[in-house]
Order: structure tokens, then sequence, then C-alpha cells
């Protein structure tokens, strides 16, 4: 036998009666034709299949704003590969903001919502740089992180020194 107990109505968020809900074909295409098949984080081209929509700011933050016409705007989501969304997901749930402000202003501000234009990376002033070497360039990839290694650096930190002295 199961007890059913309610909370307090005033406790429910903006946005979140009824829960999350499983997006649409229709959605899902419509993200696609909006953003292309492309991760929003590391801005790599891959086959659309592959992406999963994602809230640009977390739904624990700000839930589902479907506006008055009850659809969704592809503006307020992202397309993400597995890694990515992980990424993203660690880094928001250790989030002061996810946490105990839920401030979505501050998360619109945020790499994990705007790579595009951001002004920190969960709370963090921050930039970040995502590279890829394919094909004939993984070759130039290989002699930079030796070039990093038999001097003691990250490939990452290696690279870093080398803008430096081109300023």
């Amino acid at each position: 036998m199961g007890a059913y107990t309610f909370d307090d109505p005033s406790k429910i968020k903006r946005g979140r009666i009824g829960g999350r809900k499983a997006f649409s074909k229709k959605f899902r295409e419509q993200m696609l034709d909006h953003y292309g098949s492309r991760d929003a984080i590391t801005g790599e081209k891959m086959d659309g299949r592959y992406l999963q929509i994602d809230h640009r700011i977390p739904y624990e933050v700000a839930g589902d704003n479907n506006g008055e016409t009850g659809e969704l705007d592809p503006a307020d989501f992202m397309l993400l590969d597995a890694s990515s969304n992980r990424a993203k997901s660690w880094s928001c749930e250790h989030c002061e903001n996810f946490l105990k402000l839920h401030d979505p202003a501050m998360c619109q501000t945020c790499f994990w919502a705007s790579p595009e234009a951001y002004e920190h990376v969960a709370g963090v002033p921050s930039r970040r740089l995502h590279i890829s070497w394919t094909g004939a360039e993984v070759a130039e990839y290989e002699a930079i992180k030796d070039a990093a290694e038999a001097v003691g650096l990250k490939v990452s930190e290696y690279i870093k020194q080398l803008l430096a002295k081109q300023r």
C-alpha cells in the first residue's frame, strides 16, 4: 500500500510543475536546424545522433521557460556530446550558484551556458580554449607534446608559454 503526501505548494519553483519532460523529435530537429550538428562546448562537428539537448541554464536553477505558447525556445538549450554534457553537469553541480543561490542571471554569463560569450566558469573568472588536431595535424600535436615533455611541462602550459613569448 502506498501513501502519498504533498508538500507546501509555495515551494514549487517557476517552470517546474509536472517535472522534466522528454524532448520531442520535432524539437530535436529544430535544435539541429538552429545550431547545426556541433557540440556547443568544443565546437566539434559530429553526427547529430551523438548530440544531446541540454538546458543552457540548469533545470535545477531555472526550470523550463515555455513562454506563453508552451513552446520551447532553442535559444534556451544547447547541443552537447555525452562528454561535454557530463563535464558541464559536474561543474554546475559543484557551483555555489547551483547549490545555494539559484540565480539564472549568473548562469547566463557562465561558460557552461554561453561558451560563445562568458564572464566566468562556474563563478570563477576564467577563459577556456578547445583545440583539436585531426588527421595529418596529429603529427604537429605530437611534436608539441614531445617539446613540452622535454622541458617538464604539460602541453597546455607549454602552449601558454609559447603564446606569452609572442606578445
